[in-house]
């Protein structure tokens, strides 16, 4: 068994765990095997070993795995988009997870509805309120949420936020039990919106925010590293 093949196995046993922990069912949590920075070949030895659903960071590499991959597998684009970018991902990535602004979702929507599509995007939340990070206060998201209902090439499906990197694993669990605390007073308050989707935990907390619910998690080094 390779490296990477060994290494999905773990994680995959990992969440595993953590659902059975918090009474759910693994099978809810789809793992993002975060392959930014990381060869072809690496992906499709990861490929090789069942993983189908990858997530890229930069838009420019999204575009040029996406043209040397030869197989079938689902994309993801986890990071920052600047607006002068969106044609290298939108239509191409099934979900985009870092929609934090109206400009941005305008950028988003005009470039899907030239290609005929509603493209099905997560609210990047910044539920620490880090400087150095992106996405929206939680105050803001309301706004936006309201904006996206009106632009017809937009399908909003949940939230995403990324936790303050901790020595201690269980001090992120108040930011991820915070983003789905969120989203259900927005299931509550739009309830014909589709706001299943809570993408949070990578490899140094993902099983605390499965235990908190979520639903995807993004992993790179537990998977690629070592």
């Amino acid at each position: 068994m390779g490296t990477v093949a060994y290494n999905l196995e773990r994680v995959r046993e990992r969440i595993a765990r953590a659902a059975a922990a918090a009474g759910r069912n693994p099978g809810e949590v789809k793992l993002i095997a975060v392959s930014k920075g990381r060869s072809v070949g690496l992906i499709m030895e990861a490929a090789r070993a069942g993983q189908t659903v990858f997530g890229e960071n930069r838009a420019q590499e999204l575009r040029d795995k996406l043209e040397l991959v030869d197989r079938e597998l689902e994309w993801h684009f986890i990071g920052h988009l600047q607006r002068n970018k969106v044609n290298m991902v939108v239509g191409k990535a099934v979900l985009i997870h870092s929609l934090d602004s109206e400009r941005l979702a305008e950028a988003v929507d005009g470039r899907a509805r030239d290609l005929g599509i509603s493209q099905e995007v997560l609210l990047q939340v910044n539920v620490s309120r880090e400087e150095s990070k992106h996405g929206m206060e939680e105050t803001e998201v309301s706004g936006l949420l309201d904006k996206t209902l009106t632009l017809p090439g937009l399908k909003v499906r949940g939230l995403m936020t990324i936790a303050p990197l901790l020595d201690d694993r269980e001090e992120a669990r108040p930011y991820f039990r915070g983003l789905r605390e969120l989203r259900d007073g927005l299931a509550e308050k739009y309830p014909l919106a589709d706001l299943g989707v809570l993408s949070m935990g990578m490899t140094q907390d993902f099983e605390v925010a499965v235990e908190e619910g979520a639903n995807m998690v993004r992993i790179g080094t537990a998977i690629f590293a070592g």
